[in-house]
């Protein structure tokens, strides 16, 4: 019975500490889940790749020309430039319908070249190389602090911040803890980041 006693102690004292770690948990921004590149609106020079399934023959890897425009195999020019990828591959699959029996076409950006300044990723503060990365799909706050040679030794990591614009404009910041990612292999704050976004590594108070 005294054993009984001691693990249901043990237990309420378990779950208590794991209620107490859920309620310290930083928020996080907004999932991306690929919307960052999905909403992207394609521009002059980025590359695409587009694919029809069961047709490689037609498949091509172009830069979007000076007019907007990229030349699709059966159905020539199609209109990418201020579109979003989607948009283009409907437009494609819609065209290629007349040629190909229920086309499936995919249209993914495999470099975005325009509106390189919107799409890059700074890191700055006290960081080894403040930096000015292009956005890939994918990165996160460890890419790009890595990208930046690491923290100083006057770093206060802990206290590092995403700052990220949101849809009406206003800016938001998000708590980083950099020195559980980086010392503890705490994963919880190594969020994706997004085109635009800024990292700050602050300075310990002395």
């Amino acid at each position: 019975m005294e054993i009984l006693k001691r693990l249901t102690t043990i237990f309420l004292f378990l779950a208590l500490a794991a209620c107490a770690t859920v309620g310290e948990s930083p928020t996080a921004p907004p999932a991306q889940t690929g919307a960052a590149v999905d909403d992207y609106l394609i521009g002059v020079d980025d590359i695409v790749q587009v694919t029809v399934w069961r047709n490689p023959e037609l498949g091509i890897t172009v830069p979007v020309r000076p007019d907007g425009k990229i030349s699709v195999p059966l159905v020539g020019d199609v209109a990418a430039g201020g579109h979003t990828p989607a948009q283009v591959a409907a437009d494609i699959q819609e065209k290629l319908a007349s040629y190909v029996r229920d086309p499936q076409v995919a249209v993914i950006l495999t470099d975005l070249r325009s509106h390189e300044y919107l799409s890059r990723v700074r890191v700055t503060g006290a960081v080894r190389t403040p930096v000015s990365i292009p956005y890939r799909q994918g990165m996160t706050v460890l890419d790009a602090v890595l990208a930046a040679g690491g923290v100083t030794e006057f770093a206060a990591p802990d206290r590092s911040d995403l700052y990220r614009k949101s849809d009406n404009g206003a800016t938001k910041s998000y708590a980083v803890r950099l020195d559980r990612i980086l010392n503890k292999g705490d994963l919880a704050t190594n969020y994706k980041v997004a085109p635009g976004d800024v990292i700050t590594v602050p300075e310990r108070t002395l």
